[in-house]
C-alpha cells in the first residue's frame, strides 16, 4: 500500500455486534464494497493502513465509512 494514497476511517460490523475500526485507502474501500454487493466470496483481504485483515463476509452486517469532512471545534 502507497504511504501516499488517501486513507478513509470506517468501521464493519459483524452479527454479535463486535466492530472492527478501519482505515483503508480508496481502492481497498471500493474492493470491499464490490465484494459485500457481489457474495460471491466468503473471506475477503482487506489491506488496511496497519496490517492486512481477512474478513469472513458472511457475518458483516455493516460497513460505515466517515465522510471527507474534516470538522474544528464542537
Amino acid at each position: 500500500m502507497s504511504e501516499k494514497a488517501a486513507v478513509r476511517r470506517g468501521a464493519v460490523g459483524f452479527q454479535g455486534g463486535q466492530v472492527l475500526s478501519i482505515r483503508v485507502p480508496e481502492a481497498e474501500l471500493e474492493m470491499l464494497r464490490t465484494a459485500l454487493r457481489d457474495g460471491k466470496e466468503r473471506w475477503h483481504e482487506l489491506e488496511a493502513a496497519d496490517g492486512a485483515v481477512l474478513v469472513d463476509l458472511g457475518q458483516v452486517v455493516y460497513l460505515r465509512v466517515d465522510s471527507d469532512e474534516h470538522r474544528v471545534g464542537f
